[in-house]
């Protein structure tokens, strides 16, 4: 598809797949077009966890339902809090690697990256502690989770198999929240879920779309980053000028885009780019391509209005985690 993407500026139709983008200002109008484009139908993220998490994610992943859960929850992770979650769970784990790298110890950084994503997980959803072999598990489990979508790219309904183990692996990682909904500390996600006022269901899946957005998402885009700063040589200017930490988080998003596709469906015929989109048909937007016409990796690299943070999506389906994704 990546391929494919230098010849989709701003569309081409595609044989069984239908259009695709690379080109980021066009991406970015399909994103925000909530008239013609639905997530919810054949070829959308939603019609995919619906199967798994049952029909009430239609009402509540698209149109007005969506814009109440997404107006109740846009204070779940703000640059505040997310700093906070990070600092909470990995602040003593971290401080550890660190001297021990710095101590001369060799460190995997691949490995720790996945530890930490366990942890995360254990801290937002109130699960036990554990230890490192604990904390792989977990990740292990929530990338069970998140590959169930690979290989949808023409059409995202599931096997029965498939569906059957994706609901085993959201019933591991979020049955306890029925019972410790009412009391969770406001420090978990599931408290903070029912201070917003979110219900337990609200609550269960977006737990569940968390671990499918933030496993092996945030693991490879961390590890990631630090070969491209190495392989770049733009450690040894960050560590002179490390007041471009942020911009250099923003610049590594945009070069690794871990989420590398997103997927639509086309409800209503509309025209862009010069070309009719039919009821029915698919969109794909190639976020890789598209994010990685700016050029390579640099830490001081301008703002680029016509990507914004296309990596996290667009318009009122911009990644809720976003702010947690960045601080961490």
């Amino acid at each position: 598809l990546n391929w494919l993407g230098q010849f989709a500026r701003p569309l081409l139709k595609v044989p069984k797949l239908g259009w695709i983008t690379a080109d980021p200002r066009t991406a970015r109008t399909l994103l925000n077009d909530a008239d013609h484009l639905t997530l919810l139908s054949e070829g959308g993220v939603g019609h995919l966890w619906a199967q798994i998490l049952g029909d009430w994610v239609y009402d509540l992943f698209d149109g007005p339902g969506h814009h109440d859960l997404r107006t109740r929850s846009r204070e779940l992770f703000t640059e505040k809090t997310s700093a906070a979650f990070v600092q909470r769970a990995w602040g003593p784990r971290l401080d550890a690697a660190r001297a021990s790298f710095e101590a001369g110890d060799p460190l995997d950084l691949a490995d720790l990256s996945r530890v930490l994503v366990g942890q995360m997980v254990c801290t937002l959803l109130g699960l036990p502690e554990t230890d490192d072999d604990g904390y792989r598990d977990i990740f292990r489990t929530g990338e069970e989770l998140a590959a169930t979508a690979l290989g949808t790219t023409a059409d995202t309904t599931l096997p029965p198999d498939k569906i059957a183990r994706a609901r085993e692996i959201v019933e591991k990682l979020t049955g306890h929240i029925d019972t410790v909904f009412a009391t969770a500390h406001e420090d978990t996600i599931i408290g903070r879920c029912r201070s917003l006022g979110l219900t337990v269901q609200e609550t269960k899946g977006l737990a569940t779309l968390l671990m499918v957005a933030g496993t092996e998402t945030a693991a490879s885009a961390m590890a990631r980053t630090a070969a491209l700063l190495y392989d770049s040589g733009e450690q040894h200017r960050l560590i002179a000028a490390p007041e471009h930490r942020d911009d250099a988080v923003r610049e590594a998003l945009r070069v690794t885009s871990p989420a590398p596709i997103i997927g639509r469906s086309v409800m209503a015929d509309f025209s862009l780019a010069g070309h009719r989109l039919r009821a029915g048909e698919r969109v794909v937007v190639l976020t890789w391509t598209a994010n990685n016409l700016a050029g390579e990796f640099r830490i001081d690299r301008p703002y680029l209005p016509q990507n914004r943070q296309l990596w996290f999506g667009a318009g009122r389906h911009l990644c809720l985690g976003g702010p947690l994704a960045r601080a961490e």
